[in-house]
């Protein structure tokens, strides 16, 4: 019997594993593709703070920028600068495979293309029945912990419920012309109440995307086109993937010998969908409160709990002040956008808040709570009280054939 299944091989999944696994515990990670790391969706952009807390390999770094250029509706643009540089935009699948490597080394075991079909609970453990297209195989450990992303059926079967909000990631892997810097689209005909991006990786080539609730296919494929118009990328024919990303966490994140960490938690910033930093945060306090556990060996619901509460001491304010936010913004029609964005803009606030030093790329309450605040925006403030009343549901996201789509994109 191992002491922990982990399910779902990602950065929020190996690091939980990593540190069980030093602290002497046996523990085995369960990924359901041949290769950990793909299919990848995700633009793997991580602040300073991350990498402060949670070092990353050198060689996993493409770029470092404090550089960005962002578009309005009308087509006009501005940039926002800070040195030293704030975001490290990295290989995404090396990292997930580097994070393995580390567990594997504190003698975590893989066990890759077998999909976890269901949890079942015996009095000693749980059971995890496995999938891997001959007859189902069973693994038993004292706790599982579910890092497989926000749409898995396992915990909507565990009577978690789904995640409270969510969105449809598309992007692509382009190739350059030129050398751009980070660019970010606003407005509704590229991205409805979102935002689309273009970020350089490795030389000549870069990441394009965008977030939307609605024909994810159609709206990321208008972009290429534009972009290719526009003569910054060579040709808009492209492979595209597509993700389901979390805005809101899951309302439950614990349970009778269970826990989830990650996008499988809703551990990921609404403001910009990120999750990696949020899911590392989240992977360390899984980690201490599953060690308490194993040492007292209680793993009942009601101890596990300590795990939810620990999470959201760290993290709750910046997922309900970056969901409110969040929703604000997508109240606003592209004459508010473009006549904020010019406020903030030409009186200087926007690169003052950046360059204070209280702005975080990974903690975006303060400047959020400062924008809100300025001078121009509390004629707009109603239209936030209006969206987020009780019976303003929030719409499903769908792709663009109206089914639900996808897993996540960071």
């Amino acid at each position: 019997m191992f002491d922990v299944v982990i399910i779902g091989a990602g950065p929020a999944g190996s690091h939980t594993a990593r540190r069980l696994g030093e602290l002497g515990y046996r523990v085995v990670v369960v990924e359901e593709h041949k290769q950990i790391g793909e299919p990848a969706c995700c633009t793997g952009i991580l602040g300073k703070d991350c990498l402060d807390e949670f070092p990353i390999p050198p060689e996993l770094i493409w770029l470092k920028t404090g550089t960005a250029r962002f578009y309005t509706p009308s087509g006009s643009s501005f940039t926002l600068s800070k040195e030293p540089a704030q975001a490290y935009i990295l290989d995404r699948v090396g990292l997930d495979r580097a994070l393995a490597v580390r567990a594997e080394k504190a003698g975590v075991e893989y066990l890759l293309h077998n999909k976890a079909h269901e949890i079942t609970w015996k009095n000693t453990g749980v059971e995890v029945t496995l999938k891997n297209g001959g007859p189902p195989t069973k693994l038993e450990a004292k706790a599982a912990v579910l890092a497989c992303g926000p749409s898995n059926l396992l915990a909507r079967g565990l009577g978690w419920g789904d995640i409270g909000d969510w969105v449809l990631g598309a992007q692509a892997e382009v190739e350059l012309k030129g050398a751009p810097e980070v660019e970010v689209y606003m407005g509704q005909n590229i991205a409805p109440g979102f935002f689309a991006w273009l970020v350089p990786t490795t030389p000549g080539m870069a990441l394009a995307g965008l977030l939307c609730r609605q024909n994810p296919a159609g709206r990321i494929k208008t972009f290429l086109d534009k972009l290719c118009k526009d003569g910054k990328i060579q040709t808009p024919q492209v492979k595209i993937s597509y993700g389901r990303v979390p805005l809101q966490p899951r309302q439950k994140t614990y349970g009778n010998r269970l826990l989830a960490v990650g996008d499988a938690a809703g551990q990921v910033k609404p403001t910009t969908a990120g999750g990696i930093y949020y899911g590392f945060l989240g992977a360390e306090i899984a980690a201490d409160v599953l060690h308490q556990a194993l040492q007292r060996n209680d793993f009942s619901s009601q101890f596990l709990s300590r795990y939810q509460r620990e999470w959201k001491k760290r993290l709750g304010k910046e997922l309900r002040v970056g969901y409110w936010a969040r929703r604000y913004y997508e109240t606003l029609n592209d004459k508010q956008i473009e006549d904020v964005v010019n406020h903030l803009r030409n009186s200087g606030f926007l690169q003052s808040v950046y360059q204070s030093q209280e702005f975080s790329f990974d903690w975006h309450s303060i400047a959020i709570i400062k924008t809100l605040g300025a001078k121009a925006l509390p004629h707009l403030l109603k239209t936030l009280a209006g969206s987020l009343m009780p019976g303003n549901r929030r719409r499903k996201s769908k792709g663009g054939d109206g089914e639900e789509v996808g897993e996540t994109v960071e």
